[in-house]
């Protein structure tokens, strides 16, 4: 295993989006074009499909050194008004653009820190989008909670407007490694809101574990999944620290390069983390996270329902993911779109009555195709090509995987690719062989992650 980690440990994306964000084309991409792929996929999928919700709020009052998302370090609380009030401004545009009411099926509160904001504010700010929509039968809400901010009156808040996911983000309970990523964060108080949530009736609760971090050793990475599995939360992701230190913006030295793992050691951490977590009864659903088996996260993966989007894995599928908020990224299937990624500007905009897009790409039907192999991949591990493909390039990609294949980390049928149990921490490395954009113009600095 350690030859193949150093064979296949180089930069590359994690596909919550093909294209991915480096590779948009924005010479093409106006926001008229937006709105008009926003109307298109509304028409063709609301009645049945439905919408899924983003509202990225990226206020914290703290800085973590291993975070790369946009957001804002703030004491003051008084942001929090102003703020929401440009969301639901903002929301307000994109209803101009809809003929009949929106069908909600999924919402997501994103950060930041969702729970930097009180619960008063977060129900003022939910209930002005819920009374613009029909919520969906079945319906997913879910918000990321901050375990030292998360207070028992936002769980039956969100709890009473409809939320039943959680995700409360862990990382590690070493101490050396808190205090490196500035995250000091004690065990006792994860259990607390996780016992509130589930007292409260939560039925999917999450912890983000990460690996990677500095001064992170298999024994403190034991230690953090024990302590986990008292809570029993119902899944985990547990995710490669992406070390991205180039991009503006992220707070990622707050330590020292060499404080980080090897890609052996790291490798090591993941190999012997997913061990114990099957052990213990976790069962491994797309990369990356972890679920027991009655979560609809691996009821999903067994239905071959499984979706992946900026969200990251999602048991519901939509086409249409309208991102609110400052830096928020939608998705209209048919094309991406940025927001503006500083508060102050983007207030300004929905001020001024413009969605407040920035950049985006318009897919092609190559990036189309592209887009469902390797989303076929991220979440069922497989895909298979048609037998009249019209894109000759993907012919190339069965070429490439050869090598793969004598790794056995994938096994080709014909125009069939299924990834190998040894294969899955390979994953992406495998959806890269069919990103066309990224093979045409090879990048000539760092700009992705290590996919090790």
């Amino acid at each position: 295993m350690n030859s193949l980690i150093d064979k296949y440990n180089i930069p590359g994306p994690r596909y919550t989006s093909y294209p991915t964000v480096p590779y948009w084309d924005e010479s093409s991409f106006t926001p008229e074009l937006w709105k008009q792929s926003v109307i298109r996929t509304f028409k063709e999928t609301n009645a049945e499909e439905g919408i899924s919700i983003y509202i990225h709020l990226p206020f914290c009052e703290a800085l973590c050194t291993f975070c790369a998302c946009h957001k804002r370090i703030t004491k003051q609380h008084s942001v929090e008004i102003p703020y929401l009030e440009s969301v639901l401004k903002e929301w307000q545009l994109y209803l101009q653009l809809f003929d009949e009411k929106p069908k909600l099926k999924e919402l997501h509160l994103g950060g930041g820190t969702p729970t930097f904001f009180s619960p008063k504010n977060l129900k003022t700010l939910l209930e002005g989008i819920f009374e613009t929509v029909e919520i969906a039968e079945h319906q997913e809400f879910s918000f990321e909670g901050h375990p030292n901010n998360t207070s028992k009156e936002h769980l039956q808040t969100l709890y009473d407007l409809g939320f039943r996911r959680v995700s409360f983000g862990v990382q590690d309970y070493d101490p050396k490694v808190q205090k490196a990523i500035n995250r000091i964060q004690p065990f006792e108080k994860v259990k607390e809101v996780t016992e509130w949530a589930k007292e409260i009736g939560y039925r999917g609760i999450s912890h983000d574990l990460v690996f990677g971090l500095p001064h992170q050793t298999w024994e403190a990475m034991e230690n953090t999944i024990r302590k986990t599995m008292e809570l029993k939360p119902d899944r985990l992701a547990f995710y490669s620290y992406a070390h991205v230190p180039w991009v503006k913006g992220v707070g990622q030295r707050g330590f020292d390069e060499n404080d980080l793992p090897s890609g052996e050691e790291k490798r090591r951490l993941y190999e012997d983390g997913k061990k114990l977590l099957e052990d213990l009864g976790y069962i491994e659903v797309g990369m990356d996270h972890f679920s027991l088996e009655h979560d609809d996260l691996y009821q999903s993966l067994i239905q071959k329902k499984l979706h992946r989007n900026f969200m990251g894995y999602t048991s519901s599928k939509t086409q249409l993911m309208v991102g609110l908020g400052m830096s928020a990224i939608s998705d209209s299937w048919y094309a991406f779109a940025q927001n503006i990624k500083t508060v102050e500007e983007y207030q300004k905009m929905v001020e001024e009555g413009e969605i407040p897009v920035v950049k985006g790409h318009i897919l092609n039907e190559e990036d189309l195709t592209v887009r469902r192999h390797i989303l076929n991949l991220m979440c069922q591990l497989e895909t298979t090509f048609d037998s009249n493909n019209s894109f000759p390039e993907l012919e190339n990609a069965l070429e490439m995987l050869k090598e793969m294949e004598n790794d056995e980390l994938v096994e080709i049928n014909g125009h069939h690719i299924q990834i190998t149990e040894k294969g899955r921490a390979f994953t992406r490395n495998v959806a890269m062989v069919f990103d066309l954009r990224m093979m045409r113009n090879k990048p000539e600095t760092r700009i992705f992650s290590m996919t090790i």
